[in-house]
């Protein structure tokens, strides 16, 4: 660990140490945000992987680690503070866009260790083929499907005028390639959805599907642990469409967890963490009074409505050393 992260590690574990962290963290919650569990630490280690992904060895030490030091609630739980600071600070765990493996890798953990959590489900991919462009085209770059997989993508974005990096295809060490396919799958985020969807939809069929099924979703729902909310339909950018598709994205996403979930959580989760007033104006017309946004913070009142609830994200660095995400929480207090 560098010594910037020593130090931020260190000021981290500091706070959650009493008398501190009652002083810091009491009556306060704090809604986490991750996306998959992976069997592979060294793969989830990767820069281009690493945001989203965290290896399935590290979540077991975040789950031990939030038990040590917090109450794991429920997502709706978390809202009803109590005015009092005599308890331990609470901590909602949120998973985003419904990858399968939360169900193969992170639900069993959950349940081993009976920390519940809130799924946030890109309703359009749900029990179907389709692929989450991310996934697609990061590892279809990367060489996972083989050089000639990823030349023909490459060759595709070329005439796009999106020129993927030369390290992609040079003889470089994985840590360097990895940080420049990071930089190029940023790049991309601003594409319109159906354009990042028919890459994504052009590049090698993975073994098993990118989503959850619906029985999986029942299957969990069903454990009591675990809530399904909506993160979308399309996981489009919620900001960048138009008045009746954007109407159509959140009714669309609301009405198919409607029917295959028995309590669908009335909470939305913009995909990207993109939000405004259009697309406030429009969840408000669906029912919708809390909103979860990507912007760090903690949850310090008990909120009637809220459109933009701060989040903290964990990556699989703050997953396998807790004391950065304890920093990355005390920087929640500050805002």
């Amino acid at each position: 660990m560098r010594l910037k992260q020593l130090i931020k590690a260190s000021s981290g574990r500091l706070s959650l140490t009493p008398p501190l962290k009652q002083g810091l963290f009491g009556n306060t919650g704090s809604i986490l945000m991750l996306h998959r569990v992976v069997p592979d630490e060294t793969a989830a280690a990767l820069p281009h992987r690493e945001p989203l992904c965290v290896g399935k060895s590290s979540f077991e030490n975040l789950l031990l680690w939030l038990k040590q030091h917090f109450d794991c609630v429920p997502l709706a739980e978390l809202f009803a503070l109590n005015g009092t600071s005599d308890r331990r600070p609470r901590v909602a765990l949120t998973f985003d866009d419904g990858w399968r493996d939360n169900a193969v890798h992170a639900f069993p953990l959950l349940r081993q260790h009976q920390v519940p959590a809130s799924i946030f489900l890109s309703t359009d991919f749900i029990g179907s083929a389709r692929r989450f462009w991310w996934e697609a085209i990061g590892e279809t770059l990367w060489g996972s499907f083989g050089a000639e997989a990823r030349e023909r993508l490459a060759a595709t974005l070329r005439q796009l005028q999106l020129v993927p990096p030369a390290e992609l295809a040079a003889e470089q060490p994985d840590e360097q390639r990895s940080k420049a396919l990071a930089g190029f799958l940023q790049r991309l985020k601003r594409l319109p959805a159906d354009q990042l969807q028919a890459l994504a939809d052009g590049c090698p069929e993975p073994a098993a599907p990118h989503a959850l099924d619906w029985q999986q979703v029942a299957e969990m729902e069903a454990s009591g642990l675990v809530r399904f909310g909506p993160h979308g339909a399309s996981h489009a950018i919620l900001t960048e469409l138009d008045e009746s598709s954007l109407e159509a994205e959140v009714q669309r996403s609301r009405e198919t967890l409607d029917r295959h979930c028995a309590a669908p959580l009335p909470i939305y989760c913009y995909p990207n963490g993109d939000h405004d007033a259009h697309v406030h104006a429009a969840l408000r017309r669906q029912g919708y009074r809390l909103a979860l946004s990507t912007r760090p913070g903690l949850v310090r009142n008990r909120p009637t409505e809220d459109l933009a609830l701060p989040r903290i994200g964990v990556s699989h660095q703050s997953a396998r050393q807790p004391g950065l995400l304890a920093w990355r929480l005390l920087q929640g207090v500050r805002q």
